[in-house]
């Protein structure tokens, strides 16, 4: 029996034979073209084929999943239809005689370094995305109609070179048990499809092709592989299979109970989202709300800053599909670790202690109003809560609202109806903490975000895996920097919300209801185990 570690992105487990799966790797060919304007021909019939197939894949898995994963292959179709990234393939072809193939490949290379270029992890995964268009486009042009995984029948544990999104919804899901990458990562969109299926997956293994046909077991809790386990082994994780099962549907039952203690203390829970798709999955797991929506994630794939318009729409939509629910939109939280082309930033040498989220903003004044004119209109369709992140002063909070008065009358000018959100600050650094008093005078919320709290308080910059294990959000001064804030708040009749990772840690729950934290804001998929833990809380313990 072998034990091989990896990366997990769930604690779910898996039993099952492995089915390696030999990817077919493009070949590009000849660079220079002999007739530019066959090539080009060529790429278009190829271009309109991989928007259909993509049409299909947004049908198919609308239909055998939710919109949320839907959404994933519209956002390959923007991609693949933005104009920057079409026309150079064509210019490609047509100014620089290239073969069909070679453009496609050559100019979805460059933008894929780009992103795989990236420190941010999220950003960084967005590769895999560009990846993926590139090889429709490419399998395309070779008269490859679709990709084709349905030939395996029987249930099994796929284990791949990498995955691509395209690639592991098309598997059949009901025989998919589970995969093991040697590329990839937790943040990829393959990992995102991997968690909704409701299959764990291993990523960075060493994959062996010997191990094709071989009983399997992944412990995506422990992070690891067992290959060739015994009869013993086999028949223990069995059994943990069948109780996460049944613990699955008694957690179901939760969904539209409110989150109350033992003792009865009310708290409310909400959802942390990146896109409006991700709507569905926080009202299916019971969310009262947004807590947290990160507004950067919807138009870091471009090429240029989204107007007004586009930023309005976003907004007024996301309102609509609340529902009149709390719902919590933070201002852009940009910078050199969360890169855009438009802003064309300098490389730092520690980005999370240099130009980023409000000081980009309050440096950059009319590319803020850009964003605070639309909130401000969205505004005026429901009720609204606005949160600014990364602040430090309260000259910061202060220069926010003399813009905003701005942004305003240059709305009235135009006879365009603007409403007034519920203003709030984002509490993540330690200065932020220890002046709480002070700017709880100046908005009507706090939201804790404890990644970068705990990031700035112990020294530890959260995206260096060195320095993981050092990691520790039950530190003394931590809570004690949190409990300050909460009490500041209240002192001045304000509520708290807690929007970090530490929000889903179950160990950690008691500790926030007793300081008082009013709500806590997690990731849909943690939202039930969290309701489950504060019911059976008793604060008078």
């Amino acid at each position: 029996m072998q034990k091989i570690t990896g990366q997990s992105i769930s604690s779910e487990l898996a039993v099952g034979t492995i089915r390696f799966y030999r990817q077919i790797r493009n070949i590009i060919g000849d660079a220079i073209a002999a007739n530019p304007n066959m090539e080009l021909t060529r790429y278009r019939a190829a271009y309109q084929t991989s928007m259909e197939q993509l049409q299909n894949l947004y049908n198919k898995t609308l239909e055998q999943l939710s919109s949320a994963e839907a959404d994933i292959f519209e956002m390959h179709r923007m991609l693949l239809s933005d104009n920057r990234f079409h026309h150079a393939i064509e210019s490609a072809i047509i100014e620089d005689g290239r073969t069909a193939e070679y453009a496609v490949y050559s100019v979805g290379q460059k933008l894929c370094e780009y992103f795989t270029a990236m420190d941010d992890p999220y950003l960084r995964a967005r590769g895999a995305d560009i990846q993926d268009i590139m090889n429709r486009l490419l399998f395309a042009l070779s008269g490859k109609t679709e990709i084709a995984l349905d030939h395996i029948l029987e249930p099994f544990i796929l284990m791949a070179e990498d995955l691509t999104p395209s690639e592991t919804v098309q598997m059949n899901s009901d025989k998919l048990l589970g995969f093991i990458t040697h590329q990839g990562s937790p943040y990829s969109h393959t990992a995102i499809l991997a968690k909704t299926m409701g299959v764990p997956a291993l990523m960075s293994i060493d994959i062996d092709e010997s191990w094709d046909g071989h009983l399997a077991i992944i412990d995506g809790e422990k992070h690891c592989l067992y290959i060739d386990p015994d009869d013993a082994l086999v028949q223990e994780y069995q059994l943990k299979i069948n109780s996460g099962k049944k613990r699955r549907e008694e957690l179901s039952r939760l969904r539209d109970l409110p989150a109350v203690t033992s003792d009865g203390r009310r708290i409310s829970l909400y959802a942390n989202i990146n896109t409006p798709a991700d709507l569905t999955a926080a009202t299916e797991a019971g969310a009262e709300g947004i807590g947290l929506f990160r507004s950067e994630f919807l138009y870091l794939n471009k090429n240029e800053y989204p107007d007004e318009e586009v930023q309005y729409g976003i907004y007024r939509d996301v309102l609509e599909k609340t529902a009149g629910k709390h719902t919590v939109i933070r201002t852009l939280d940009l910078g050199t670790d969360k890169k855009s082309p438009y802003l064309a930033l300098e490389p730092e040498s520690n980005p999370a202690l240099g130009y980023r989220a409000i000081r980009i903003c309050l440096s950059q004044p009319e590319l803020f109003k850009v964003q605070l004119r639309a909130l401000l209109r969205a505004a005026a369709c429901g009720e609204l809560h606005v949160m600014f992140p990364m602040i430090v002063s309260l000259r910061e909070i202060r220069a926010i609202k003399e813009l905003l008065e701005t942004c305003r009358e240059e709305l009235q000018e135009k006879g365009l109806p603007c409403g007034n959100p519920v203003l709030g600050v984002m509490i993540e650094t330690p200065a932020a903490a220890l002046i709480a008093d002070e700017l709880a005078k100046e908005v009507d919320f706090f939201s804790i975000g404890t990644n970068d709290l705990a990031q700035y308080t112990l020294a530890l910059d959260r995206n260096n895996a060195r320095v993981h294990t050092f990691y520790d959000p039950h530190h003394p001064a931590l809570l004690a920097l949190i409990r300050m804030t909460v009490d500041a708040a209240h002192r001045h009749g304000i509520p708290v919300c807690i929007c970090g990772e530490s929000g889903a840690d179950l160990t950690l729950t008691k500790a926030f209801l007793s300081m008082g934290v009013d709500a806590l804001s997690v990731a849909p998929n943690a939202l039930l185990p969290l309701k489950d833990t504060i019911r059976n809380i008793s604060l008078s313990a």
